[in-house]
């Protein structure tokens, strides 16, 4: 996901939203959790375990795309697991804007 390469499931670690409500403030950031073991549930991105991995893969804003998020989201945890500085642990999406969003304003205009 984030050098954009292919390798074999094994070689990669998977990435979930957790998206439990009550462990997060009501518009606090999605937490994103490693899952190494490839078994917590959800939609899932990959991506090679290493820092330099991990710090493409957040400066293209890949993690909201690749899980289909549409909230800020929190990697300390991601950060943590693959060595990296978490320097940009809290990453914010930009709003997404709906078809009818945007033929309303195109009809307003």
């Amino acid at each position: 996901m984030g050098c954009r390469r292919t390798d074999s499931w094994s070689a990669l670690l998977r990435v979930v939203a957790d998206q439990a409500k009550d462990e997060r403030p009501l518009d606090g950031p999605i937490i994103l959790r490693p899952d190494p073991g490839h078994r917590m549930p959800g939609r899932g991105a990959w991506l090679h375990p290493t820092p330099e991995c991990f710090e493409l893969a957040v400066r293209r804003k890949a993690f909201g795309r690749a899980l289909r998020l549409q909230a800020a989201v929190d990697l300390h945890a991601v950060a943590h697991h693959v060595g990296a500085h978490p320097q940009h642990a809290v990453v914010a999406l930009a709003p997404t804007i709906t078809s009818e969003e945007r033929s309303n304003a195109h009809e307003a205009g």
